[in-house]
């Protein structure tokens, strides 16, 4: 019998599929910021994966992988994916993740868990956190980790995944990541698919976050009118996808929609979890007008 990869392998490969694949606005092999590279990102892929070589709670896997990627790396690269993952750092029968995944939240809302996390998010200084006035990252909380993320859920997708059992992951990401796998037959392609998929369905909560509501909604109308000229099945949507990448990277990174990158990597996580996914599918994808 062959050796089944475990939890901190898979996490470790989506995260290099997922910066690995040439998506619109994100750092890729081809792309990086003047502050991240694309090395930053496969390094913290690596910093990361010993904190899920055994199960442990949220609050604990989330400081620990802060903790190893600030260590290893001196910035933030990760937070979003990190908190996507934790809660997925247990042992389950792959056809039973989702079904079992309420059960561990609730069991996971205690005021430690979300001390820990507000922990690391302190310590992680993600870009654009700003201040709120009820239950702020910069204070201790007074509230449980599920009503923490309650409380941010209508600004933050990931903290929204918290409060709706990962719904949008699960009942959007994973569907239309399978359907663009399906009719590219490549992971690369089928992520750059799915990254206009997300950016066109639901504002980028970094981008809002950076630069407000209006131009996130303004980047999710472009995304649609990419989708619109058929995505990257079409040489004209490959141009409007194009167009999209070089607006994106107009200021810097600001216009980067990070929080999309992080559910991406969340998508193709559980994907491989629920063994949707094998670490040797093909990877590139072959076409010559592309980033």
């Amino acid at each position: 019998m062959s050796e089944q990869p475990n939890i901190s392998m898979l996490v470790q490969t989506a995260c290099i599929w997922e910066v690995t694949a040439r998506k619109v606005g994100n750092v890729h092999p081809g792309a990086d910021f003047p502050d991240t590279s694309y090395i930053d990102f496969i390094l913290s892929a690596a910093a990361i994966a010993p904190c899920f070589q055994e199960p442990r709670g949220i609050g604990q896997t989330v400081l620990g992988a802060v903790r190893r990627t600030r260590l290893w790396i001196g910035r933030n690269t990760n937070l979003g994916i990190i908190l996507l993952l934790a809660p997925f750092n247990w042992s389950s029968p792959p056809e039973l993740i989702r079904y079992r995944l309420n059960d561990h939240l609730v069991k996971m809302d205690t005021m430690q868990e979300s001390r820990w996390v507000y922990e690391a998010i302190r310590e992680a200084q993600p870009g654009g956190l700003g201040k709120v006035p009820e239950q702020d990252v910069q204070s201790e909380p007074s509230v449980t980790l599920i009503e923490a993320m309650r409380l941010a859920a209508d600004r933050d997708l990931v903290a929204r995944q918290y409060t709706n059992n990962f719904t949008d992951v699960f009942d959007f990401g994973i569907p239309a990541f399978q359907s663009a796998f399906a009719r590219f037959g490549c992971l690369e392609a089928a992520i750059i698919d799915t990254q206009l998929r997300w950016l066109a369905q639901y504002p980028d909560s970094l981008i809002a976050r950076k630069n407000g509501t209006a131009i996130a909604k303004d980047i999710q109308e472009r995304a649609c009118l990419v989708l619109k000229q058929g995505s990257i099945a079409t040489s004209q949507g490959r141009t409007a996808a194009l167009a999209l990448d070089q607006y994106l990277r107009s200021s810097g990174n600001l216009l980067n929609p990070g929080t999309t990158a992080d559910l991406i990597t969340a998508c193709l996580f559980l994907a491989l979890r629920e063994n949707k996914l094998t670490l040797n599918t093909p990877f590139r994808w072959n076409t010559t007008d592309w980033l």
